[in-house]
């Protein structure tokens, strides 16, 4: 066994999720593989309804079944398989061992209870924590996360908070427990630029602190440029390109990262105009086995893309995979946006 094995955390393979619905089969997440190490961030990014909450939904054992089902893969968390261990052993990991962050507090935080209730729930059911010292820890939560007089704050209801400040509450609800590994499901999408920001750098400072394993979801490219070590960009349910969040960013190879890229108003001189990536994400119900990007390429050569089979993700360089689909990897003059 290497080195990297023995910090391996997280080892997902061939991981594939559907949903059975009326209108057919949603191939929602298809032979997804990626692994995360302790303290490491990974981040997953791609355009709505590309599988990247799904993904993660799937490890949790929080996909609604019926309609979903996993169809296949595994995922070994500390030598556990995480898809095969029966709901009573998942609800033992789910929520000590690994937490998350969802993406709207609003709804998923119980509007009925007080934030006490809500932070000491975890210590109760995990740790055997109660009464006094559950509360003095609930306290001690809110705190380090930055809630000022958490002492009263702590028995206030959710919507006596702002959006942020609600964001700071579900960040502190999923480390109380001091969890192992955190999946953050775009935490920062409701929030303006401020108050994003301070989300994440108090996500960075506590993995820091703690030495949590994240896993950072988001359709922003931009947001975690400085906050992952490893990206895995998905589309249509399938892992298109992954590489170390420095290579992904100076040498993205898939004409979907560079569209992604140069979509960033950063990336743009001033009075440019935004790249847009154009059309729709194709429907997951029984897709064709063909090039998914096909129709929506205009930085590599559409015409060369496979029309006959799926492009299989290979490693180009190390620890650097991409599809190997002729069409996406070439590229355009026009692409020149991108360097």
């Amino acid at each position: 066994m290497d080195a990297v094995s023995f910090c391996m955390l997280l080892d997902v393979r061939n991981l594939s999720t559907r949903f059975h619905t009326r209108n057919g089969v949603v191939h929602a997440v298809e032979n997804v593989s990626f692994s995360v190490d302790k303290g490491q961030t990974l981040g997953i990014v791609g355009e709505s309804g590309s599988g990247k909450s799904v993904t993660c939904y799937s490890l949790m054992g929080l996909i609604p079944k019926p309609p979903g089902r996993i169809h296949s893969g595994e995922a070994i968390f500390d030598g556990t398989d995480l898809l095969k261990i029966s709901e009573s052993q998942l609800c033992t990991i789910r929520g000590k061992r690994i937490s998350m962050i969802f993406q709207d507090p609003m709804t998923s935080l119980n509007p009925y209870l007080r934030v006490s209730t809500q932070l000491t729930e975890p210590l109760r059911l995990h740790l055997g924590i109660k009464g006094r010292e559950a509360m003095e820890r609930a306290i001690e939560a809110l705190a380090e996360v930055g809630i000022r007089d958490p002492e009263k704050r702590v028995h206030s209801y959710p919507h006596e908070f702002s959006g942020g400040m609600r964001q700071r509450v579900m960040i502190a609800m999923a480390l109380i427990t001091r969890p192992e590994l955190l999946i953050c499901d775009e935490p920062t999408t409701a929030l303006d630029v401020t108050v994003q920001k301070q989300v994440l750098d108090l996500i960075r400072e506590r993995q820091q602190s703690l030495g949590t394993a994240v896993i950072f979801i988001t359709h922003d490219l931009a947001v975690v440029s400085g906050m992952c070590d490893h990206i895995n960009v998905m589309y249509a349910g399938r892992v298109v390109e992954s590489a170390p969040c420095d290579v992904l960013f100076r040498h993205p190879r898939h004409a979907y990262t560079r569209a992604l890229l140069a979509s960033i108003p950063s990336n743009k001189p001033k009075n440019q105009i935004l790249h847009t990536i154009p059309g729709l994400p194709p429907s997951l119900v029984s897709p064709k086995s063909c090039c998914a990007f096909r129709p929506r390429n205009t930085l590599g050569i559409s015409e060369l893309c496979y029309t006959d089979r799926s492009p299989a993700l290979v490693e180009i360089a190390a620890h650097h995979w991409v599809q190997e689909c002729p069409g996406c990897l070439a590229i355009q003059s026009a692409d020149a946006v991108v360097a």
